[in-house]
């Protein structure tokens, strides 16, 4: 399986940064729903959007590192069909044909010394930065499993649900993944109190998580939230942290609150958010992937890549 390549390298995994915002206010699109999934539709759109990964993955090639190709399918969901004027069918096609475009790009760019995996990103089935809707873990599976599933069987290597509010909903996501036997990480988003923002720590989430799913995640991750607002929680002497496996974090420090109202985006220093990764790099012994998220593009991601740590075969 492709996943082993990630499993057993010995430097960690380059992702991308924060897309959306990364379309919207250096791009100037309009994207509904925040959906970055509409691009596909036109020639232009596509093109943007190869451009934009091939960026990435020059810095993973010039590294010497692998990446992590993104499906571009984080509001691609069943959830979001409705508010996005689409049917069901229009949203499996959807993911299907994001699925074909990251794998076409993968043949043309990845070497022996870069491998690329296809990961098929799953959101949460409200609004992450405004929570207000929570979801048992059976409305999650039956909510997520259509996604999930068309996912898997349109070829990804793995599958990470991204910026999720609270545990149950990552409980179910889990266990849709689990039904086809697809490797999923879950990466939970952060208040500035390092709390999830059901007020849950992300200890005890991770926690929950993992023994109502057998340790189902691959791994776990912390997305869309500014290293400042974490790091102080991180318990690396805790079991759970040691199934941290990645970080993609906010280039800002201002709260999701304060960035939902933003018309101007905050790129932060890229330079200092190198630094910061590097600092959860050497408290966070099994970090596979490291990325950015909200107001981080190419330049964050290079000082990171200028950080490294040895690893272990987890």
């Amino acid at each position: 399986m492709r996943i082993q390549t990630l499993k057993e390298a010995r430097r960690f995994f380059l992702s991308d940064g924060g897309l959306e915002t990364f379309l919207i206010f250096d791009k100037g699109y309009d994207l509904p729903c925040f959906s970055a999934a509409v691009l596909l539709e036109t020639d232009q759109g596509r093109a943007d959007l190869r451009a934009y990964f091939e960026r990435f993955i020059g810095i993973a090639k010039s590294s010497g590192r692998g990446f992590i190709l993104d499906a571009p399918t984080w509001r691609a969901g069943t959830a979001w069909a409705g508010p996005l004027g689409q049917t069901l069918k229009d949203v499996m096609e959807t993911n299907r044909r994001a699925v074909s475009f990251v794998s076409k790009l993968r043949a043309q760019q990845e070497t022996e010394s870069c491998p690329i995996l296809i990961n098929g990103l799953v959101g949460p089935a409200g609004d992450a930065y405004a929570p207000d809707t929570q979801i048992s873990r059976q409305e999650a599976l039956l909510i997520h499993a259509p996604q999930v599933h068309t996912l898997g069987n349109a070829g990804v290597d793995m599958i990470s649900a991204m910026t999720l509010t609270h545990a149950d909903e990552a409980v179910g996501i889990v266990q849709a993944a689990k039904e086809i036997d697809t490797p999923i990480v879950v990466a939970f988003t952060l208040e500035t109190d390092g709390h999830l923002p059901s007020g849950q720590p992300l200890g005890e989430a991770i926690a929950e998580v993992d023994a109502a799913t057998n340790g189902g995640p691959l791994y776990y991750m912390i997305n869309c939230a500014h290293p400042d607002h974490f790091r102080e929680v991180l318990d690396t002497t805790a079991a759970w942290a040691l199934r941290i496996g990645g970080i993609r974090s906010n280039a800002s420090r201002q709260s999701h609150a304060e960035l939902d109202e933003a018309e101007i985006l905050d790129n932060g220093d890229p330079v200092e958010f190198g630094n910061l990764n590097a600092e959860l790099l050497s408290r966070l012994p099994n970090i596979r992937v490291l990325g950015g998220c909200c107001g981080t593009d190419h330049r964050h991601v290079r000082c990171i890549a200028g950080h490294d740590h040895p690893l272990t075969a987890a």
